[in-house]
């Protein structure tokens, strides 16, 4: 069981994010994760730096612990010769420590390139699956050309490539995906905790770390937290057919109107109350992730960096699929 902060770039500017993660660092995390986004999902959420920036920056900040993007999607705001320029890119600046996580994306950040964003989904997953193909052949070296139905490179080459390159962890949430990430990526990553998930990822050959991200909220009272979470982080509860459709963050209010914070009690862990945090992080763990990813939405990112260290590290560590634990 490994543990990761999320680092939310939709919620604090660059230089923040960098002292999040130094701070997460301290506390012992083993890895932070960082959303990758042109926008944010709600407007009062307030930011959206650019992540592979911040990703260099953190790197240089650090020492020990993993980088993993928490998703990049490369297929149509990024073209994947780009991605995979970068992160071969991060590889080299953080000594091994990074972990390029992929998805098809969303169309709020997607659109805004002015390509449009597909309509069907069948049609994003074979442009992700490209986009892996692209990425794997160009970190083979030398010069790579690749003509796909709707992705292609020409004489292309990526220089600086590391020794030992980046595992990739792919995004899933149905069949289609999770085949994509037992097929072409080297792990799995996923937002629900669905045995599914795992079980098909599993079935389909796949056999690598599975990331997963636990919804909290620490304040000092449960209903302070909710309320935090409710302001900023609504959109989380609507599902991914509706995150991966929206295309502005007004639309992501519009559709949240109805959202209460008995919503967010239900799917997060709020307030200050180690047992609920550890029942909502079991349920992934039973679902078969090992790589938990603890997603703060509340007001206080240092109180609840403190918080982990003091009260959640240990548990969690310890937590095992159907209750067991060996702490």
């Amino acid at each position: 069981m490994k543990i990761g902060y999320k680092l939310a770039s939709e919620s604090f500017g660059p230089a923040e994010l960098v002292r999040q993660a130094v701070l997460a660092e301290e506390a012992g995390f083993d890895f932070v994760e960082i959303s990758d986004h042109y926008h944010p999902w709600l407007d009062n959420q307030g930011h959206s730096p650019f992540t592979w920036t911040v990703l260099g920056s953190i790197a240089a900040k650090t020492d020990r612990i993993g980088l993993a993007t928490g998703v990049t999607c490369p297929t149509v705001r990024y073209h994947p010769a780009i991605v995979a320029q970068a992160a071969a890119t991060m590889a080299l600046l953080s000594e091994g420590r990074f972990t390029l996580g992929v998805g098809s994306g969303e169309r709020l950040n997607e659109h805004v390139v002015g390509q449009g964003f597909p309509d069907s989904v069948s049609t994003r997953h074979e442009m992700l699956r490209e986009a892996l193909e692209i990425i794997r052949l160009l970190w083979l070296g030398g010069y790579r050309s690749y003509e796909g139905k709707h992705l292609r490179i020409e004489d292309a080459r990526v220089f600086d490539l590391p020794d030992e390159l980046p595992p990739i962890a792919v995004a899933a949430s149905g069949p289609v995906s999770t085949r994509i990430a037992a097929e072409l990526g080297d792990g799995l990553f996923a937002t629900e905790a669905k045995p599914e998930i795992v079980r098909g990822y599993r079935e389909a050959g796949g056999d690598g770390p599975r990331y997963a991200e636990v919804p909290m909220a620490w304040a000092p009272d449960e209903r302070g937290a909710a309320k935090a979470a409710l302001e900023t982080s609504r959109w989380a509860v609507t599902g991914w057919k509706v995150m991966s459709e929206l295309p502005n963050p007004v639309n992501f209010e519009a559709a949240t109107t109805t959202v209460r914070e008995e919503d967010i009690l239900e799917k997060f862990a709020c307030g200050p109350d180690p047992a609920r945090y550890t029942e909502v992080a079991q349920g992934f763990v039973d679902a078969g992730f090992d790589r938990l990813v603890m997603q703060n939405a509340g007001p206080d990112p240092d109180g609840f960096i403190d918080f982990y260290r003091r009260e959640l590290d240990g548990r969690i560590r310890g937590l095992r699929p159907g209750g067991a634990s060996d702490r």
